[in-house]
């Protein structure tokens, strides 16, 4: 069974521990690594690789000591060159060509976000549960079946960014940026609707703006569009 540990979420820094019971992962490391050691009890030797989804710091901030730590860490080639690292445990993947991981096997895809080549991730355990992972990214266009597990960014809600450039706590100046590189709330749900549910154990929902989100509000909207447990990385 997948067991979802958050150890970061949001601008501040994004880091993610994923295990099956055999094969642990990190997803991101946009937190300092000594803090992803202590979230995790300094149980990290057993980390087997780390996914990196682009090259933004709140996503990478901690990828230097991971390195140092000895764990492979995978990512575009694109990501590898904006990031400049040089490095014999950064390993560049491509997209829709899948690899394995211990006891995963991992599918990047693309996304659509404002940088070199970002990914989002697909991963399937021999047990044949499938966890999707999509973060800093407008839109999906890709449709996906038997998902058990879902880890998705819902940074913003259009009403509520409105609202706030409305009344002046927010620059209208963000409101493109947002719309061209984040998902919000609407098109998350449009996501859900669009794809296979059935199988679906638990939705998670990243990287929720301070400014410009609702936990609440989004999490009712997710569980009234979908009938699944919905949880908030925080």
């Amino acid at each position: 069974m997948i067991d979802i540990k958050v150890l970061g979420s949001g601008s501040k820094g994004n880091a993610y521990h994923i295990s099956d019971g055999r094969t642990s992962l990190l997803l991101e490391a946009g937190i300092k690594f000594r803090d992803i050691q202590r979230k995790l009890n300094f149980e990290t030797s057993d980390i087997e690789a780390c996914l990196i989804s682009h090259e933004h710091g709140d996503h990478r901030a901690g990828l230097k000591d991971v390195l140092k730590a000895g764990i492979n860490t995978y990512m575009s080639a694109g990501t590898a060159e904006a990031i400049g690292m040089d490095h014999h445990r950064i390993k560049k993947v491509e997209a829709k060509k899948s690899f394995k991981v211990g006891t995963w096997t991992i599918l990047p895809f693309d996304v659509e976000h404002d940088v070199n080549e970002p990914f989002g991730f697909m991963l399937q355990n021999e047990q044949g549960e499938r966890l999707l992972f999509v973060t800093d990214s407008y839109y999906v266009k890709y449709k996906f079946k038997d998902l058990t597990h879902i880890m998705i960014e819902t940074n913003y809600s259009m009403n509520i960014l409105k609202e706030n450039i409305a009344e002046g706590r927010v620059p209208a100046v963000l409101k493109k940026r947002l719309m061209q590189s984040h998902f919000s709330l609407e098109n998350a749900l449009d996501f859900f609707r669009a794809n296979d549910l059935s199988k679906v154990q638990e939705i998670w929902l990243l990287h929720l703006s301070s400014n410009n989100s609702d936990e609440e509000h989004f999490k009712r909207e997710v569980q009234k569009v979908t009938g699944k447990i919905v949880k908030i990385a925080k």
